[in-house]
């Protein structure tokens, strides 16, 4: 998520050109634009969150709600994007399949968390 941010940004400061074949369906539109922006801090925080959970040297029951937040922002970012999309009945086999890989890794991280062991020192 955090490159795609980052080529998102490009793209905006015109550092960058994408092929429009690659870009979300009515992705000049101002109203989209603003649509596909507000989700820029629910993406960077859950990417930031889990990179935090996976590599960060938080243990025990904090590194297992960084883990959770990171799962349950995933899963709503993916949720509301599929959503939109439903609702507008705009279909790309490409970016529904990223964002349900995000409805579907955000639930899997939530059955599959477990609490750590809070060791006595």
């Amino acid at each position: 998520m955090l490159v795609y941010w980052l080529l998102a940004g490009a793209l905006t400061l015109d550092l960058i050109t994408i092929d429009p074949s690659l870009m979300y369906s009515d992705y000049q539109n101002p109203l989209v634009v603003a649509w596909n922006w507000s989700f820029f801090p629910i993406d960077v925080a859950f990417a930031i969150i889990g990179l935090a959970a996976r590599l960060g040297v938080a243990q025990g029951v904090r590194k297992f709600k960084l883990e959770v937040t990171a799962a349950v922002l995933m899963l709503c970012a993916g949720l509301m994007a599929v959503s939109f999309w439903t609702i507008t009945g705009d279909f790309d086999a490409t970016w529904w399949t990223m964002n349900v890989w995000l409805i579907i890794l955000g639930a899997a991280n939530l059955i599959c968390a477990r609490p750590g062991i809070i060791e006595a020192t």
